[in-house]
């Protein structure tokens, strides 16, 4: 095989590769696990891609209930919560009526804003194992926000 087919070979697979792990991704899938962070929801809207968020959970790995910092998270009703990948795989954060989409490594998802007050659990969709929770409540009652 010729160095220029192996390549192209590569690249396929790769692209393939890239293309099922983005499909997995969406949060289409399962409705138990909402939609995109952009449409407005019960549990969530999202707020400004530019807009710092209130809260930053942080990603840090394939950890089961350990792979979210802090976990469980807190935050006020009406503020907003972005996470954070601090790993070397892309990972998301996935609940009812919030999915922040394939988050690359080093990168945060945009803020999403929690209008309801509850716990909220989530996972990542490409790893099913990483778990976390957020508590959503008035600021009296709501410690790390």
């Amino acid at each position: 095989m010729t160095y220029r087919r192996r390549r192209d070979l590569q690249w396929a697979l790769a692209l393939s590769i890239a293309a099922a792990v983005a499909s997995a991704c969406g949060g289409g899938g399962s409705s138990s696990y909402g939609t995109m962070p952009s449409q407005p929801t019960a549990g969530g809207t999202s707020a400004a891609t530019t807009a710092a968020a209130d809260v930053t959970v942080t990603i840090a790995g394939m950890n089961g209930a350990n792979s979210f910092a802090p976990n469980p998270g807190a935050v006020a009703v009406g503020k907003t919560v972005a996470w954070h990948n601090a790993d070397t795989m892309a990972h998301t954060a996935t609940g009812s009526g919030f999915d922040t989409g394939l988050i690359p490594p080093g990168a945060t998802s945009a803020p999403i804003r929690f209008d309801n007050a509850g716990t909220y659990a989530y996972r990542c969709t490409v790893h099913p194992t990483m778990t976390g929770s957020l508590k959503v409540g008035d600021s009296d009652n709501v410690v790390n926000y």
